[in-house]
């Protein structure tokens, strides 16, 4: 797995209350290599996107780890994660997770200053003009369409160029017709800056266009099915 951008090994999840202990994951074990895209598929409640939050450090498992770029992230502290997160690893959200108060180049604006970026303008202001959105930089989130708002998320998780994107079912609040073309730029972006892509989806369609598709069933990887199969 030294090759492997994100290896998960080994990982399990459960959560206990006054019921009983639910398994959420159970032994889900796999590595990515550098530019590959895969599918996490799965009926509801299966633990997909509980395996993309442990993915992304955002929830912690049960037992075994993940690392990201070779790096162990449980086991670093939080403050360490957020860096590395921050650095390395762009979101993509189906509710957008974009901030209300700013507008659209302030959103997309937002990682890059915080992470010090002396161009953090410039660099938004090309990539919305990327996604199509030169005419909008500065809309704030209720006056956009959902697919603008996808669009402006979108720029925002590419303008830090980062090694790796996570999404959760990213058209599942989009009309049909929005959804295929909000995909259509994903892909295409993710070719172009060679991002390893991991994305939740309930779409055959979409999970289809993937390097691999991961199955998981009652919170294990039922099957991992190449690109040619």
């Amino acid at each position: 797995m030294s090759d492997s951008i994100i290896s998960v090994e080994h990982v399990f999840k459960a959560v206990t209350d006054s019921t009983g202990t639910l398994e959420i994951l159970r032994d889900i074990d796999f590595a990515l290599n550098a530019r590959e895209t895969a599918a996490i598929v799965g009926a509801s409640g299966s633990g997909k996107s509980t395996l993309l939050s442990i993915i992304a450090g955002l929830d912690s498992p049960t037992r075994g780890t993940v690392r990201l770029a070779g790096q162990d992230i449980f086991a670093m502290d939080e403050d360490a994660r957020a860096a590395l997160r921050a650095r390395q690893v762009g979101f993509v959200f189906q509710s957008f997770q974009l901030l209300g108060n700013l507008t659209a180049l302030e959103n997309v604006m937002l990682p890059l200053e915080l992470d010090g970026r002396k161009d953090a303008r410039s660099a938004a202001t090309d990539m919305l003009a990327r996604v199509g959105l030169s005419q909008r930089l500065n809309s704030y989130p209720k006056v956009l369409s959902g697919g603008e708002q996808q669009r402006v998320a979108l720029a925002r998780a590419f303008v830090v160029k980062p090694a790796v994107l996570l999404a959760d079912e990213p058209t599942g609040s989009l009309d049909f017709a929005t959804g295929e073309k909000i995909m259509e730029l994903m892909f295409d972006l993710n070719r172009e800056q060679g991002t390893t892509l991991v994305l939740v989806t309930h779409d055959r369609g979409i999970a289809a266009r993937c390097d691999r598709r991961i199955l998981i069933e009652a919170g294990r990887v039922a099957s991992e099915i190449p690109a040619e199969v």
